[in-house]
């Protein structure tokens, strides 16, 4: 991804909500993947954070989904959903200096 707007993955990363919740779904995902995504779904919606957006699409194009270790139809869905929200997620985040 490199740096947009100043951010490098590490601080979209960079939070506890966010490290907590990955770590929640380490191993779940090839028996409850319609529950994951209600999960990641729910902390979309918490706020209009774009960084939510972000975090959850470097998540989902991360190398398990990536290489299909994981794979469902509703990651699928929201990953392009997701996916066409990257550019305006970007575009609302303040520069950083």
């Amino acid at each position: 991804m490199g740096k947009r707007r100043g951010y490098t993955i590490q601080d979209i990363v960079n939070d506890d909500e966010w490290q907590e919740l990955r770590r929640s779904l380490v191993g779940t995902w090839k028996k409850y993947p319609e529950r994951n995504i209600t999960i990641l779904r729910e902390y979309l919606l918490v706020d209009d954070n774009p960084l939510r957006v972000l975090r959850v699409y470097n998540y989902l194009t991360g190398s398990a989904f990536r290489i299909g270790k994981v794979q469902h139809e509703a990651i699928d869905q929201l990953l392009k959903e997701v996916r066409s929200n990257v550019a305006d997620a970007y575009s609302r985040l303040p520069l950083k200096e």
